[in-house]
């Protein structure tokens, strides 16, 4: 399977994660501590799901043994 999909989502999840640590580093700035936890946890799930498919796209170049 060609790598482009697998870098292609993996580059747009880690632009979202980071787009999001910065939000919620606005939000602390801004005193609306209430949504801080909430956006900084969806930013760590967006860079674990980058790495994720990271790790498929390798276990996909691997050879298929039976």
């Amino acid at each position: 399977m060609t790598k482009t999909p697998f870098v292609a989502m993996s580059a747009a999840t880690t632009a979202l994660g980071t787009a999001l640590g910065f939000l919620a580093f606005q939000l602390r700035a801004e005193g609306y501590e209430q949504y801080v936890e909430s956006v900084a946890t969806f930013s760590v799930l967006m860079y674990v799901t980058a790495a994720l498919v990271m790790v498929t796209w390798i276990r996909d170049g691997r050879p298929h043994t039976n």
